[in-house]
Parts: C-alpha cells; sequence; structure tokens
C-alpha cells in the first residue's frame, strides 16, 4: 500500500512540474529557400595499393538531374552507372560493365592493415 501512495505522489509530482509554456515543437515540410535547386558536383578516387578506384557526378538544375558513378569491382571489372531523373519521372539508370571477370586461381590471404600506435 506504501509502494502505491509514493508510486502516486511522484506521477502527481510530475505532472504538476511540467511547465504550461513551453512551446511544443512541431516541424511541417521543408520551404523552398530561394527556388529550384542547381549544383555540380564530382569526385573521384584511386588507389592502387589499396584498389580502390571509384567516382561520382552529378549535376541538377530544378527538376531534372543526371550524372554518374563508377567503381572498380573486386572481380577486376569497372561497373558504370550512368543515370537521369526528369521531374517525376523516376531513377533511370544505364548499367554497363568493362573488362572480363577474373578470379584467381588460389584466394588472396588475408593480411591486416599495419596498427598505428
Amino acid at each position: 500500500m506504501v509502494l502505491k501512495v509514493i508510486t502516486l505522489a511522484a506521477l502527481v509530482a510530475a505532472a504538476l512540474a511540467h511547465p504550461e509554456n513551453i512551446p511544443s515543437y512541431r516541424y511541417g515540410a521543408p520551404t523552398p529557400s530561394s527556388g529550384p535547386a542547381k549544383y555540380d558536383f564530382n569526385y573521384s578516387v584511386n588507389d592502387p595499393p589499396s584498389g580502390n578506384d571509384f567516382g561520382h557526378q552529378e549535376a541538377r538544375d530544378g527538376p531534372n538531374t543526371q550524372g554518374s558513378y563508377y567503381v572498380l569491382l573486386p572481380d577486376g571489372r569497372l561497373q558504370k552507372v550512368a543515370y537521369t531523373v526528369n521531374g517525376d519521372s523516376g531513377y533511370v539508370a544505364d548499367v554497363t560493365y568493362e573488362g572480363e571477370a577474373q578470379y584467381p586461381s588460389t584466394p588472396r590471404p588475408y593480411t591486416p592493415a599495419p596498427q598505428k600506435a
């Protein structure tokens, strides 16, 4: 019975302690800041020791976007994706591969990266 009284007292104290003048934070849909989006960017990474070779390019003008990206796959092929988005048409991609898949006759042993002190 004592536990019920203590619990009820704690709930009443918590309810009374909540200030009524705190604003509620509700977020609506974002509003455009200064018109339609317009940008152009690109990047690429080519690090032969690690085998990393990839990049991305994209340009947007309002509802129209076009771009491409590529990545060197572990089997030696280069995967390229060219895409467009025109308004509400959705994402339309054209995926191509360059080179032939090559697999070693014996797997390469795992070599952990050197530890930094």
